[in-house]
């Protein structure tokens, strides 16, 4: 059966029909209609003021890639400018590579691309040096949480670096539904509370943060990149087979096969969630090291490399028995990165598990 004509144009036959719509669309018509809504996200959220230095975090997959391809064709009509930030989190055999696409699609885009690495702002710490340090501790599963900690950090300081007044990263609507799913799962109401809305508006002294392509699912972001025929990176971390976003990714895929629109309704969910008084976690402070926001005495950074540092790695995230938080006595301070120079980040927890493999 020959294909139908696409639905806009009138003219070339459709390539595809919009997973959720159901909309036939041509290869150029479909990259013009998600163009045209991730720029409605944007200005309907008024998530980049005109003149926004933004940072986008380039990890070389698909989301980041599609991401700042679409930026970079918006930001004419945005009045923005764009600046790579990449992060090197020290994992052998995988992050070389998708550095690798990261500096062509600079060249190619003719953007300034900033590379900061774990190395240099935790004190030599790289994951996979972490992932030794877990091994054997009960926490060689948690990877990507320590990953995810360290990475948000870390990007928060390579904006910095770039003088950058926001900071977006590439998570679409699929990765948000998993998010809304684990922290369900987990019982965490204060990271189901944080999880709504289309990014954070920096408290703090944080750099305010967005997603502009959370209302994008998956599939969508890789005909995009399919159609625009981008090159990215598409190995999985190394890391990531062992995280428990593996689990509800496969619980989503089995809700999407019976009801389609179900990661976005996921998401819309979590936006329209309100805690109870008693249960609203309260106001954050200060780390008593860093200076960064947080939750606790110290923020979710300096707490996992003071854990780290003693050699205690589960000091540095989770809960004890009975829901304590497992502090412990005060060890010494980890060498000072310049990263626990530079003044607040983000809020303690803020990424942690519910991050992606990547957490761009």
């Amino acid at each position: 059966m020959p294909a139908p004509q696409c639905s806009s144009c009138h003219a070339a036959r459709a390539a595809l029909r919009r997973p959720r719509s159901g909309q036939a669309l041509c290869g150029p018509c479909f990259c013009t209609a998600f163009e045209a809504e991730v720029l409605h996200t944007v200005l309907a959220g008024r998530l980049l003021p005109p003149g926004a230095v933004v940072a986008v975090g380039a990890s070389g997959g698909k989301d980041s890639t599609v991401l700042a391809h679409v930026l970079r064709e918006l930001a004419p009509r945005l009045g923005v400018s764009l600046r790579l930030v990449a992060v090197d989190e020290g994992i052998g055999g995988y992050r070389d590579a998708a550095l690798a696409a990261v500096r062509r699609q600079a060249a190619r885009w003719d953007l300034p691309l900033t590379v900061v690495a774990y190395a240099d702002l935790f004190g030599g710490w790289t994951m996979d040096a972490v992932a030794r340090s877990t091994a054997g501790t009960g926490r060689s599963r948690a990877c990507c949480t320590f990953c995810g900690v360290l990475r948000r950090r870390a990007l928060e300081e390579g904006a910095r670096l770039v003088g950058a007044t926001h900071i977006v990263t590439g998570h679409n609507a699929d990765d948000m539904a998993e998010t809304v799913l684990m922290n369900f799962l987990r019982g965490d109401a204060g990271r189901l509370a944080r999880g709504g809305g289309l990014g954070s508006r920096g408290e703090g002294g944080a750099l305010p943060r967005c997603r502009p392509l959370q209302l994008a699912s998956q599939k969508e972001v890789v005909l995009y990149a399919h159609f625009r025929r981008l090159d990215y990176f598409s190995e999985e971390c190394v890391y990531a087979p062992e995280a428990f976003r593996g689990h509800a990714r496969d619980l989503l895929k089995l809700l999407e096969a019976a009801r389609p629109s179900a990661a976005l309704d996921l998401v819309h969910s979590a936006e329209r969630l309100a805690l109870a008084p008693a249960a609203r976690p309260p106001p954050p402070g200060a780390c008593s090291r860093c200076g960064a926001l947080a939750s606790r005495a110290l923020c979710q950074v300096c707490a996992l490399l003071d854990g780290l540092q003693r050699g205690r790695p589960r000091l540095a995230i989770g809960k004890g028995r009975g829901g304590r938080d497992e502090e412990g006595p005060p060890g010494p301070p980890p060498p000072p990165p310049s990263d626990l120079r530079s003044g607040p980040g983000p809020a303690a927890g803020e990424c942690g598990a519910a991050c992606k493999e990547r957490c761009e």
